[in-house]
């Protein structure tokens, strides 16, 4: 028996099939199309990656986009006048650095440099504020995906249990705030657990709802997860698998052989979450683009 799959790359599909029938109406009314820039610094695999995907989607949705790559070596001055620039650009309706910057420089400093009407990603300080006080502005693309996704298949989170597995303010954080607002989905009362929390198991065994963000392959295991979950796996890491050309894999945070057969519902990795980040940052972008057009 296999728990129910919560399809995040066909429900990503959909939206953006959404998106792009809405552009294509904006433009055919004499409006522009949304304009989405990244920022690439360095040579990282796997941001290179992510920011090709979401140029991709772009183009799949009728959006302009635009890739600022620089070398590793760019300084915080060089990095904080790109910013500037993307700032001011009227051209451009929302835009990302993407994520990890070279040690030598400062990630808070930078996104909180980003203008908060381009902030698509949902990274600055005011940004949060206003998601915690249930203000217009941009969720952060990775827990606005969740909540779309529970949304679409809908999934009770009225008065659910819901337990969170990490803390960053990029995931785990956000997705906490949210799950506990009065909202749909929403109304859950959420424990949210860490690297430092003692008798992790008992707390992850409460879960109606169980989302994990930890960057620790198959650290959930099926001793952890009680009978009818819905578990949403975050993570995204690669292990080595000999039997591949590529002579590696991508895995969750929850080992899915064994905690699939659990769960009501379950996300794949890949195919879950991930696809459901760039149709969010898409929705942003979008709405980005129909704020500019207004004033």
């Amino acid at each position: 028996m296999m728990g129910n799959i919560l399809d995040g790359k066909q429900t990503s599909l959909d939206l953006q099939d959404e998106i792009a029938r809405k552009v294509k109406s904006i433009t055919a009314s004499g409006g522009k199309k949304p304009h989405l820039a990244a920022v690439l610094i360095g040579n990282d695999a796997a941001s290179k990656a992510y920011v090709g995907h979401k140029i991709k989607a772009c183009a799949k949705a009728g959006f302009e986009s635009t890739i600022i790559s620089r070398d590793s070596n760019i300084s915080q001055t060089e990095l904080l006048q790109i910013v500037a620039e993307l700032n001011c650009d009227e051209s451009i309706d929302g835009f990302i650095v993407q994520l990890p910057l070279p040690d030598h420089l400062n990630s808070d400093e930078v996104l909180q440099a980003v203008s908060i009407e381009k902030d698509v990603d949902g990274f600055h300080p005011e940004s949060v504020g206003r998601m915690a006080l249930g203000l217009p502005g941009f969720l952060p693309a990775t827990p606005a995906g969740i909540l779309t996704l529970l949304k679409r298949y809908r999934i009770k989170t009225n008065g659910m249990h819901a337990v969170i597995v990490g803390r960053s303010d990029i995931v785990g954080n956000p997705i906490a705030a949210l799950l506990r607002k009065n909202a749909d989905p929403g109304n859950c009362t959420v424990t949210q657990c860490h690297s430092r929390t003692i008798n992790l198991r008992d707390h992850t065994l409460r879960a109606d709802i169980l989302i994990v963000a930890v960057g620790k392959p198959n650290f959930i295991t099926s001793d952890m997860v009680k009978e009818g979950a819905v578990v949403i796996d975050v993570g995204i890491n690669r292990i080595d698998d000999p039997s591949r050309k590529s002579g590696a894999r991508l895995t969750g945070d929850v080992d899915f052989e064994h905690v699939a057969p659990k769960c009501s519902w379950i996300t794949p990795v890949p195919g879950g979450v991930g696809p459901m980040t760039i149709a969010s940052l898409l929705e942003n972008t979008l709405q980005a683009s129909l704020s500019n057009a207004k004033s």
